[in-house]
């Protein structure tokens, strides 16, 4: 029997479960609608002649009820007062009827509505409460409780079928109220799995995150919130957003009015610091406001993104937009920017664009290292003579730009200050190092003309280096010709170098002859530009371009080696051909490798009928050991002639230094030897002093008989000029090498 008993019990519904709220929103609806019926009841039964008693005691037994159900505590003790006052209702109201069956149908309506309260405590009250007045007020008063014979005569029995009728439409409620336990059971499960998932996802999501209250308290956070504003893992009850230790940066002022004011989602950057250490931090905050279907706001989910490493990246790629990364100064880009602005003003702008003169010796001579260095301490040095307000860039390399606002001679001023600075050395690594400038200054007006100026600047800068360097000068319109043709001339040398090279730049070939036998000795190699015409360009027109662009390199190796196959074709005609090499070439780390292969290519050929011509310019200008190069070429047994000697301050030290087999004396002193006796008594100590050194010597420029005269008495051993041959083609030069001889006048000799 206890066992059946507890198998019934567990199969039938648990009865409760129903939140405060929701419950107390039953039992209000449920005693008002009893106070409801009482009303009902009583006007029913005034309107009933001979009621008066009955009715007032309806009214006194269910007023009481309405009382207590209002004033008792707890939940059962109510809803039971509920219970009772709906059984003697409904008993009034079928007494009031006098037993009509039809008013026995709001003892089921009560029971319906009792289940409202889904507890067995009322249910069951109203259930007994209902038979026992069926059965006790049938037997004491049958005629109020029952309108035929049978249920007056046998009130015990229609009792229990009205108990049993009730309690089985109770049964529909018992069932409904299972199943509806079943499922409220289910959703709960349910609730909880996802509510299990989404506290998961929340709390173990290393993205920091909180909910918000309406008011601003702090609902709940997830572990990364906490441990990136470092807060405990309990938060006091009223911890808000005014709690966060974090300050908005500025009057930007908190975030979370705007958050909780959206009806959208928002994305919401800012910068704050933090109360505990002080730091600066960039948050980026995506709120999204949840309201109820009431349109009332419930609370706000905000997610933050710490993004302070972003936003530290983008302003170092800003700075790297604006500043050059090796000396600090605007870079090209911002210096245009901010030319452009500046050039809106109503006061002209002065654009000076300055160079290094000879910087790539610097770099090829001291290092890469040594070059930055030289730029950071210029850089240094321009920043102190640049008036405040100007711009002050560096466009690369080699090359600054300034510009300054003021009058047309503004400008000038300031360049001046420049070139002035120049004076004292620059401190570079502790080493006091020399350093000289050319400076281009043009002036303009109108945001349109930004590019126009600077280009002006440059062709000044530029004008101002091709004569000669550290000077400054001014533009003038008929500079645009000299740049043009430079443009021009490197086109031209690109194009020629693109080419078919032995075609696009050929070699001609001026004698040296022998003043004893007036035999050609010797050539000179001197390149030439053929252009697309056939028209034939002196290197006067791109040698100049060919030395500023650093394609004198490939053009001078073409030299070499076409030079070296001229001289194995006429091997048996020609004594050596010599071959003028540039500064730009010495310079080069793979120049005496690169001489070295050709050689090794030709290994039958003599290499001291190879003659390299080096200027005393090219000894000055070059970065490198001139000695130690000179001596490695000697080794490959190369001969080397010092060429235009007596042309600089200091021939006679490079005489001494130099390892050369050939001096080449400069036009400049055989021009008029025949009438000038100190330039006579000059060349005759110089080739007094070549022979005690080991050194033959030629004379160039020779262009007069008796220029030609007394270069042979006073035994100077080979000439070169005009005055035998200018430099020919090579089949011009062959046909001369056949005929052994160069113009009349060395017919005597032949």
């Amino acid at each position: 029997m206890g066992t059946w008993l507890k198998t019934l019990r567990d199969r039938l519904p648990t009865g409760g479960g129903l939140r405060d709220e929701d419950w107390t929103t039953r039992h209000r609806l449920l005693t008002v609608l009893l106070a409801v019926v009482v009303v009902v009841v009583t006007v029913f039964g005034a309107l009933r002649p001979g009621q008066g008693p009955t009715l007032l005691a309806t009214d006194l037994l269910v007023l009481p009820c309405v009382v207590a159900a209002t004033l008792l505590k707890g939940r059962r003790l109510r809803s039971v007062a509920v219970a009772f006052g709906f059984t003697v209702a409904c008993a009034g109201f079928v007494s009031l009827s006098n037993g009509l069956t039809e008013a026995h149908f709001s003892f089921f309506v009560a029971v319906a509505a009792l289940a409202l309260y889904r507890d067995w405590a009322p249910f069951g009250a109203f259930l007994v409460a209902t038979t026992v007045h069926h059965g006790l007020f049938g037997m004491l008063t049958g005629t109020h409780t029952y309108d035929h014979q049978s249920a007056q005569a046998h009130p015990l029995i229609w009792a229990g079928l009205h108990g049993l009728a009730v309690l089985l439409a109770a049964g529909f409620q018992v069932v409904q109220w299972g199943l509806t336990e079943a499922e409220e059971a289910r959703a709960a499960e349910n609730l909880q799995e996802s509510q299990a998932q989404l506290s998961v996802a929340f709390d173990e999501t290393p993205v920091p995150m909180a909910m918000f209250a309406p008011d601003g308290r702090v609902l709940r956070t997830n572990a990364a919130y906490r441990h990136w504003l470092r807060l405990p893992e309990e938060l006091a009850p009223d911890f808000s957003v005014r709690d966060v230790p974090l300050v908005a940066v500025g009057n930007q002022g908190s975030l979370f009015p705007q958050m909780s004011a959206s009806a959208d989602p928002l994305t919401l950057t800012r910068q704050y610091r933090r109360t505990d250490d002080g730091s600066l931090i960039w948050v980026e905050v995506h709120s999204t406001p949840l309201y109820d279907q009431q349109g009332t706001l419930r609370f706000v989910f905000a997610h933050c993104l710490d993004v302070t490493g972003v936003r530290n990246h983008e302003e170092e790629l800003r700075r790297q937009v604006r500043q050059d990364s090796l000396t600090g100064l605007l870079s090209r880009q911002a210096f245009e920017n901010d030319l452009g602005e500046l050039l809106q003003g109503r006061e002209p702008v002065s654009v000076i664009y300055l160079d290094v003169d000879r910087f790539k010796s610097v770099n090829d001579g001291a290092g890469h290292a040594t070059g930055d260095d030289v730029l950071r301490a210029l850089s240094a040095r321009l920043t102190g003579v640049v008036p405040a307000g100007a711009l002050l860039a560096r466009l690369g390399g080699d090359e600054f730009v300034v510009a300054v606002t003021g009058p047309d001679g503004a400008g000038l001023r300031v360049g001046r200050e420049i070139l002035a600075s120049m004076a004292e050395p620059l401190d570079v690594a502790g080493n006091q190092l020399p350093i000289s400038v050319s400076i281009g200054v043009a002036t303009d007006h109108g945001a349109e003309h930004a590019d126009d100026v600077v280009l002006a600047a440059d062709t000044a800068m530029y004008t101002a280096k091709r004569a000669g360097g550290n000077r400054l000068e001014v533009f003038a319109e008929d500079m645009r010709v000299s740049v043009h043709e430079r443009l021009a001339a490197e086109a031209r040398l690109r194009q020629a170098l693109a080419g078919h090279l032995p075609w696009t730049l050929p070699l001609w070939f001026q004698p040296v002859v022998s003043t004893v036998t007036g035999q050609i000795v010797g050539a000179e190699a001197l390149v030439r530009m053929r252009m697309p015409d056939g028209k034939i360009l002196s290197p006067y027109h791109f040698i100049g371009a060919a030395e500023e662009t650093g394609m004198i390199v490939p053009l001078g190796e073409h030299v070499l080696r076409s030079a070296i196959d001229h001289l194995i074709y006429w091997s048996g005609r020609l004594g050596y051909v010599s071959v003028n090499v540039s500064p730009r070439q010495l310079a080069e780390p793979d120049f005496v490798p690169m001489l070295a292969g050709l050689l090794a290519q030709h290994p039958g050929l003599d290499p001291s009928r190879l003659v390299l011509e080096i200027t005393e310019t090219a000894l000055l200008l070059s970065t490198v050991d001139v000695s130690e190069r000179l001596a490695t070429i000697k080794q490959l047994g190369v001969r080397i002639a010092l060429d235009d000697f007596g042309t600089g301050y200091s021939s006679l030290t490079w005489l001494k230094s130099v390892p050369a087999d050939i001096v080449k004396l400069d036009r400049s002193f055989v021009a008029g030897l025949a009438e000038d006796q100190r330039k006579s008594s000059i060349i005759q100590a110089v080739l007094w002093l070549a022979q005690s050194l080991g050194m033959s010597t030629i004379a160039e420029g020779v262009e007069e008989m008796a220029d030609w005269e007394a270069l042979r008495v006073a035994g100077c051993p080979a000439v070169q000029g005009y005055f035998f041959s200018e430099p020919r083609a090579p089949e011009e030069f062959q046909e001369m090498l056949i005929n052994r001889k160069c113009v009349t006048p060395l017919a005597q000799f032949t």
